[in-house]
């Protein structure tokens, strides 16, 4: 994490105050605050004043912490699930969240020499870049996820609203000090709405866990034990690619040797769908709730191999930051994905098995399946 902060917009000799918000932070789940979380803490012991603002399922709370020649401040603000079955109430939930955060940090963010936001909660730009002219520190903007971006990829029929939100939100882009992408995927995006390529700096999160050869992984739940097991772990949601997993998989079963059971430790409307999917067709799997960060590293040698999944749609909107602990782990990768993305990228440099299919083939996902088995097989794994 250390190197990766030296590429940051921040001056890590200047920038004495430090604003850092985010999303859910840990203990709850939710990779950007995990993230952030981690970042504050370095920033910390390089000598910053941080402040880590977020939310928390459990309450309201303040902590301050001496770390290295510096401090951390968390504050978080008691919050509420996002209520995704309805994207008007989500849209609320947001707004009234932003607001929240924005307000609670005020004090601080006029203080600051620098200020971090994410796209997580999505649409602070909107309230950060108009208060930019009360502000004397940098303003970057970590970019996670695109908004309204994700929004209009997740979309049958192009909406006029989203549009319009699209248009403002560019607009408050190129007035925001700096920005951070964690891919180049990305990069090529945010460049294409306006934005200047030197005010862009590439940053990726690397793994929030770390791995020692002597580490060994979780037993396998007892329905798994004597099978090759492809484990898919995090968050399966709107962003992943469902179809080209489910159809594929029927076909290993049905069609094929059927040597594979998918392994689910994850939550969200993808997973939710595969479960439903897998269920009604008789389909052999297992599905458990995910883990806490401190036992991520156990369940990630667990498996024979990880799967990772984006819809076409969504690249260089939303980077699966979940590769990143996945290779790692050094355990062999399937990507249900386009070659564009970085998930791809960074894949192929990892010097791990790899296989990608693409969306919308599920008899190459049904292929990748038995060389997967196979390699597991021949490998003594």
């Amino acid at each position: 994490m250390i190197e990766l902060l030296e590429q940051s917009p921040f001056d890590l000799s200047s920038e004495r105050r430090i604003v850092i918000i985010a999303d859910w932070l840990p203990p709850d789940f939710g990779a950007v605050g995990q993230y952030m979380q981690m970042r504050a803490q370095v920033l910390a012991e390089h000598g910053h004043d941080v402040t880590l603002i977020g939310l928390a399922s459990a309450g309201a709370s303040r902590r301050e912490t001496q770390l290295g020649e510096g401090t951390l401040t968390e504050i978080r603000l008691a919050a509420r699930p996002v209520p995704r079955g309805s994207l008007v109430l989500r849209l609320l939930w947001t707004i009234w969240t932003d607001l929240r955060l924005v307000a609670v940090a005020f004090g601080r963010l006029r203080a600051a020499d620098g200020i971090l936001f994410t796209g997580s909660p999505p649409f602070l730009i909107h309230l950060l870049a108009p208060l930019r002219l009360f502000l004397k520190g940098r303003l970057v903007y970590r970019i996670t996820d695109f908004h309204p971006e994700c929004l209009i990829a997740a979309q049958e029929r192009p909406s006029l609203l989203l549009g319009i939100l699209l248009t403002l939100t560019n607009f408050w882009r190129r007035r925001v000090d700096g920005f951070e992408v964690l891919g180049e995927d990305q990069l090529r995006r945010l460049h294409d709405t306006g934005v200047a390529e030197n005010r862009i700096t590439l940053v990726r999160d690397g793994s929030p866990v770390s791995f020692k050869d002597s580490d060994v992984g979780d037993p396998l739940p007892s329905d798994l034990v004597g099978h090759c097991v492809l484990l898919y772990s995090g968050n399966y949601g709107i962003a992943h690619e469902v179809e080209t997993v489910a159809e594929g998989y029927r076909l290993h079963h049905e069609g094929g040797t059927g040597r594979v059971r998918l392994w689910l430790s994850a939550s969200g409307a993808g997973a939710e769908d595969l479960v439903e999917r897998f269920t009604a067709a008789k389909l052999p799997f297992h599905k458990s709730a995910p883990i806490p960060l401190e036992r991520l590293p156990g369940l990630l040698r667990a498996p024979h191999g990880h799967l990772v999944t984006l819809k076409d749609s969504f690249v260089g909107f939303v980077m699966p930051s979940k590769v990143y602990a996945c290779l790692d782990s050094r355990l062999p990768l399937i990507f249900v994905g386009s070659a564009t993305s970085d998930v791809d990228l960074l894949s192929r440099a990892a010097g791990v098995p790899y296989w990608r299919a693409d969306c919308g083939k599920p008899a190459e996902f049904a292929e990748i399946l038995e060389r997967f088995a196979d390699f597991t097989r021949d490998s003594g794994s």
